[in-house]
């Protein structure tokens, strides 16, 4: 399986205001994605937690995130064949932006664990400064080594 994470413009705006706000602490969330067709998902809306990050490391609240996943998928009316889960993100600043030996294993219990989700996403992203906005996806998928993810910006 490949996939393409279409990025549209106001979502990288979105992004790169909260990672202003963040400065040298890592934040991040989960992302919500519309298929657009097999393999290929625009990220739609994502969740952001400014609270619980550290300078170099980030593990999301669930509580916060599953009120997020609620209203999102009200939102959408529960259409979960065309709007759903499709990963992680979180910020790497002033870092190397490749995922972290901790961030690949937290995905890969993910995908292999209990829940059991076939794939999932990770997009760790940087922007130190405000024209900078640098970003990485990796696949993730049950039983099977890490793949890289294309990402397209869409203005």
């Amino acid at each position: 399986m490949t996939v393409q994470l279409v990025l549209p413009r106001a979502i990288v705006d979105r992004m790169k205001n909260m990672l202003a706000r963040a400065a040298d602490r890592e934040i991040g969330g989960i992302l919500m994605a519309r298929q657009i067709t097999p393999g290929q998902f625009e990220i739609v809306d994502f969740s952001v937690d400014e609270l619980t990050g550290e300078r170099a490391h980030f593990v999301r609240d669930h509580v916060f995130h599953n009120t997020f996943l609620d209203a999102f998928f009200e939102r959408t009316g529960y259409d979960y064949e065309k709007y759903n889960y499709i990963g992680e993100w979180h910020s790497h600043p002033r870092l190397p932006i490749f995922p972290s030996l901790t961030d690949l294993e937290s995905m890969e219990d993910l995908v292999n664990g209990e829940r059991r989700i076939p794939f999932a996403v990770l997009l760790v992203v940087r922007s130190d400064t405000f024209r900078e906005f640098l970003a990485v996806a990796t696949l993730h998928q049950c039983g099977m080594s890490p793949q890289t993810a294309h990402i397209k910006y869409e203005s």
